[in-house]
């Protein structure tokens, strides 16, 4: 993190967290991206960019995080899904043109895609 050298530094940082809290609390969408090590060899670097544009280009607000390895490398990239509610749904294998369609299925029409699911979570 850069050194705060204003005022207005630490209030803009502040506005940024606030932003973040406020995108979370109010649409209740979750979308975890697997960065450890073998996340990124795998790459999830490119689906999480593919992510990040896919919501911007619908105008969807989500938050969108990274995490480390959960131990499930040969289904890397690892991509979950989690919404208000809703169980946390884990994509396994994510490519980067496959995104489109888990931003359409899943947080759009509210459908899991089935054929690359590999685990859920219930609510907590």
């Amino acid at each position: 993190m850069p050194k705060l050298k204003s005022l207005e530094d630490l209030k803009r940082i502040r506005e940024e967290a606030q932003q973040g809290l406020k995108v979370r609390l109010e649409t209740g969408t979750r979308i975890i991206v697997g960065m450890g090590t073998c996340g990124i060899a795998a790459g999830a670097r490119d689906v999480m960019h593919a992510i990040l544009e896919e919501l911007d280009k619908r105008k969807i607000e989500a938050h969108v995080e990274t995490v480390g390895c959960i131990g499930m490398c040969v289904r890397e990239p690892l991509v979950d899904i989690e919404q208000a509610g809703q169980p946390r749904v884990t994509y396994g294998n994510v490519k980067p043109d496959m995104v489109a369609r888990l931003i359409e299925e899943h947080l759009i029409n509210g459908r899991v895609v089935q054929e690359w699911v590999v685990g859920r979570l219930p609510n907590a």
